[in-house]
């Protein structure tokens, strides 16, 4: 990428977005193009068809998604596949008809059979059954790796997919375990509350990516990789769900204990994928779990004490 070339950032104002943004600025680039979602509604073909015909991107990272967590997945499978589908199959189609240079497209770990070996290489794609909580959004982050490949195949365009584990960040509006679990801790401790809740076992593991290190690997593949089959982006180590309880509430100062619900469901047992290929490139994190925890639970606890709660 040039210092001038065109960047559109799909997904700007989330955790990740805001990580790449603050990124591409820290390193000089000064052509991001942004648009909210009240001004451009991903999912009509109509208006990004418009958008791409009128800024001319050269470069695009799609990072939009309607994501949450278990629950919301298994409640909601429909809203998750036809939105998921949609941002994809729009963006990455409007971007190939408008001479887009390189694409990266950011999938998720749920693209991975539901049994598969671990940690996960990324020949397992499409080897059997996705998780049947995921499996709506699975469907659709898989459509848009498949296109990637196949633009990539047909027409040599550098279009890839970049398959993240579970991430998290300041700015995480998301509903997934990791922010879940530093909310119900804060407010464990500011409360004096007896317990913490904690859904299911504790037993299943976890890989975790801090968003400013998945920002720095999506800004090395836009420079260092031609496109193609999807790959990895991970941490390269996982921990379990009681293990991640734990070191947040050492990070939080709570005293008090920690009850497992199991009732609730646990989810797929361990979830770590094999960043291999991408590591063999020279890209490498920078945060440990441990340090990226620490300093993602101060932020929100600032943020809540200015808001007075």
């Amino acid at each position: 990428m040039e210092m001038q070339s065109r960047i559109y950032v799909a997904g700007h104002s989330g955790m990740v977005g805001t990580a790449l943004m603050n990124r591409l600025s820290a390193e000089g680039y000064s052509n991001v193009i942004t648009r909210d979602h009240i001004n451009l509604d991903l999912a009509c073909q109509h208006d990004v068809e418009e958008f791409f015909s009128s800024e001319k991107p050269e470069y695009v990272f799609l990072l939009a998604a309607r994501v949450g967590g278990i629950a919301d997945n298994r409640d909601h499978p429909a809203d998750a596949l036809i939105t998921n589908s949609l941002i994809a199959l729009n963006v990455i189609r409007a971007a190939f008809e408008n001479g887009v240079e390189r694409l990266i497209f950011a999938a998720s770990s749920t693209i991975y059979p539901e049994a598969s070996p671990q940690p996960m290489r990324e020949g397992l794609l499409l080897t059997g059954p996705f998780e049947s909580y995921w499996e709506g959004y699975a469907l659709a982050k898989t459509l848009g790796v498949k296109l990637c490949e196949y633009l990539h195949t047909q027409y040599h365009v550098n279009y890839c997919a970049a398959v993240l584990p579970n991430l998290y960040g300041p700015n995480d509006k998301g509903s997934t375990v990791l922010p879940m679990l530093i909310e119900k801790f804060y407010e464990a401790r500011i409360h004096d509350a007896p317990s913490v809740e904690v859904w299911g076992t504790g037993t299943p593991r976890r890989e975790f990516l801090h968003a400013d290190d998945l920002a720095d690997a999506l800004v090395f593949l836009a420079k260092n990789h031609k496109g193609g089959g999807h790959i990895n982006v991970g941490y390269g180590s996982d921990i379990s769900i009681r293990e991640l309880a734990e070191l947040i509430k050492k990070i939080s100062g709570f005293r008090g204990e920690i009850v497992y619900n199991t009732s609730k469901p646990d989810g797929t047992k361990q979830k770590l994928l094999d960043s291999t290929k991408l590591h063999s490139l020279g890209w490498a994190p920078n945060k440990t779990l441990t340090q990226g925890v620490a300093e993602v639970f101060q932020a929100y606890a600032m943020k809540r004490r200015r808001l007075g709660s």
